[in-house]
């Protein structure tokens, strides 16, 4: 008979809340670069400054990207209610 243990943790888990708004992609990209890039705390120190500086950048891309995603569903929806010939909600749309 062959046995196995396994033995898995979850991890850190964050729960971050807001009120009355949704997250910002600032918010967003903080998190996802959280999760996406951990810095060793005995990482040496040129490689800890490289990995600093990458991780900053990705920061910068993932909010820039957030944004352009925004911009065009907003787009997407403001030509649906268009057809539809929800003018006025389309106007409301494009002033956020």
């Amino acid at each position: 008979m062959f046995d196995m243990e396994i033995k898995m943790t979850p991890g850190e888990i964050a729960v971050q809340t807001t009120e009355n708004r949704g997250h910002t992609p600032e918010e967003l990209a903080a998190n996802a670069v959280a999760k996406i890039i951990s810095i060793a705390d005995t990482a040496d120190p040129v490689i800890r400054q490289q990995a600093e500086a990458f991780r900053e950048r990705m920061y910068h891309v993932i909010v820039h990207t957030l944004k352009q995603a925004i911009k065009s569903d907003r787009t997407t929806l403001c030509n649906e209610l268009l057809s539809q010939s929800h003018c006025d909600m389309a106007e409301i749309l494009r002033k956020l």
